[in-house]
């Protein structure tokens, strides 16, 4: 016990830190959590989504008239949340109005959410992406071929069809159709994103061939409900014999042309790349690239990047770490290439998230995990 009141103390008189200021104003605030940071989830992520509709808060319920399934088709955007947890503690981090909302629940239950993020039949240690009826994730592992852990061969794309009206219980029919990257490549240990591309849903995903060479792949579904792999990069080299894969950090239409694009970064783990993709004509091509930024390593779990939505119709940016963590940048990519609008420095590495809370569609507040368990709240600017 003891112990537990030294790590306590501990971590409160690191939240204690005067908070860091940015040149625009911006600021770099702790936030005062019971317990060390070891795991963060996103808006839209599986666990942020199961939290915000499970009833367990009352920030977590959905407004009148909206449906609260995140499984169900229709008006279905659930509150905004961001959800964290550590041994011994958990809590979900929302808006009341312009204020930031800490509200503290066992980590035991949010465990139990973050279980569900790896499907039946899924890769060991891979998470599902969820948007309404879609859910993507990898399945059929690659250990036993050879491959690095959490690579998988096949993605797998299952959607939740209406039932329509009936009088007796019946359950929910499921479409399941899967797709390889063939060409010797299998899909690497990222997360898939779900995104819609002329009207229709697809998911992004990265390619690995061999464990130092990495590509994007788009599926996309077409108007015959048939999905296809609609577009794949050229294989790209990482950093050396033993070079992470590239990492998705987000796909949104940063450039505001009606179309998402895709952020990635090449080498995450060094000297990383932003790039920007465009998907046109069935085709992914570099827009735009620029050094000095961070990403996940293999294996690593962490979402490090997040669309920052600016409102008024503009294009959202993108906020990600810059190479070595020990700052957070926000980065404009309506022109195609990177160009940095405020760089903000952290107390302490980024390495269990990047996560943004908005209000109307405004950025109000980017929540960062750091290395050293704390968690801080950086305004946006």
């Amino acid at each position: 016990m003891s112990d537990r009141r030294a790590v306590l103390a501990a971590l409160l008189s690191l939240t204690a830190l005067p908070a860091l200021a940015a040149e625009d104003g911006s600021r770099v605030e702790p936030v005062a959590l019971p317990f060390a940071v070891k795991a963060m989830r996103g808006p839209g992520s599986d666990v942020a989504l199961s939290v915000a509709t499970s009833g367990l808060l009352p920030v977590a319920r959905a407004p009148a008239g909206a449906s609260a399934d995140p499984k169900a088709t229709g008006n279905t955007a659930p509150p905004s949340v961001v959800v964290v947890w550590g041994e011994g503690g958990g809590a979900v981090l929302s808006l009341d109005g312009d204020r930031l909302r800490t509200t503290l629940i066992g980590a035991e239950a949010i465990e139990g959410f973050a279980a569900a993020e790896t499907p039946r039949g899924a890769v060991p240690g891979s998470r599902r992406a969820l948007n309404g009826p879609l859910s993507a994730y990898l399945t059929e592992p690659t250990r036993a071929l050879g491959g690095a852990p959490g690579q998988g061969t096949v993605l797998t794309l299952r959607e939740r069809q209406p039932l329509g009206v009936t009088a007796e219980p019946k359950a929910v029919p499921v479409t399941t159709q899967t797709l390889a990257p063939g060409d010797g490549r299998v899909f690497a240990g990222r997360t898939p994103q779900i995104t819609r591309l002329d009207g229709r849903p697809a998911v992004a995903a990265v390619t690995a061939q061999g464990p130092a060479v990495s590509g994007l792949a788009v599926a996309a579904k077409g108007t015959d409900g048939v999905w296809t792999l609609r577009a794949q990069t050229p294989p790209q080299a990482g950093k050396g014999s033993e070079g992470a894969p590239l990492a998705l950090a987000a796909v949104a239409d940063f450039t505001g042309t009606g179309q998402p694009q895709i952020a990635a970064i090449r080498a995450p783990d060094g000297e990383g790349v932003l790039q920007l993709w465009r998907i046109a004509d069935g085709t992914l091509s570099l827009a735009g690239e620029a050094p000095g930024y961070a990403g996940p390593v293999a294996g690593e779990a962490a979402d490090l990047a997040a669309p920052v939505p600016r409102g008024g119709g503009a294009p959202p940016d993108l906020a990600l770490p810059v190479a070595g963590r020990g700052a957070l940048a926000v980065v404009s990519l309506k022109g195609g290439s990177p160009v940095e609008r405020a760089r903000l420095p952290l107390p302490a590495p980024a390495a269990h998230g990047v996560a943004v809370l908005d209000a109307g569609g405004t950025a109000k507040t980017i929540l960062v995990g750091l290395a050293d368990g704390r968690l801080v709240a950086v305004s946006a600017p």
